[in-house]
């Protein structure tokens, strides 16, 4: 039988929380004993994630999960996937979303057309913190591969290309 990961006891979420816009640490809590967070922010992680602002985005919206604004610098949450999303998605997309917010702090360009999104080195960077810690949590690489699995978005060949960018 395969053991299911499960989201770490000190993670808090309030995934009914009110207000349209917040700072992180309203709504969440417990991020900054990630240990793959620590890795990227270092000392600097609890500062930026109490500075750091989400806004909702409609709950009656049908598309998207979270993002960052490249304008603000600020966390874009789908209202209904943080409402409804598996909770170990959430956790998982909220840990790559915050390297974007780290990339996005240091002046790199998120969104570099230049490249596919697959191979976009920022968005490598993100999945492969995302995966240190499916790993940490005990994720076989088939479950990993299915939380990178995201039907619209990344499937076939890309998800193939992905995994062999990101050494998995």
């Amino acid at each position: 039988m395969i053991k299911l990961a499960t989201v770490p006891k000190y993670i808090k979420m309030n995934r009914k929380i009110g207000k349209k816009k917040f700072h992180f640490d309203d709504a969440f809590s417990g991020f900054e004993r990630v240990g793959a967070l620590k890795k990227v922010f270092g000392k600097r992680l609890g500062k930026a994630l109490s500075t750091l602002e989400v806004h909702l985005y409609p709950a009656h919206a049908t598309w998207g999960y979270m993002w960052v604004n490249k304008k603000k610098g600020v966390l874009v949450i789908n209202e209904h996937y943080l409402r409804y999303g598996k909770t170990l998605s959430l956790y998982l997309d909220i840990i790559h979303e915050l390297v974007h917010i780290k990339q996005y702090s240091d002046g790199l360009e998120l969104f570099d057309e230049s490249y596919d999104y697959v191979d976009r080195p920022t968005e490598i960077e993100a999945y492969k913190t995302a995966v240190r810690e499916c790993k940490r949590l005990g994720m076989n690489k088939r479950q990993i591969v299915g939380y990178l699995r995201v039907p619209g978005w990344i499937s076939g060949r890309k998800l193939n290309r992905l995994c062999k960018n990101i050494g998995l």
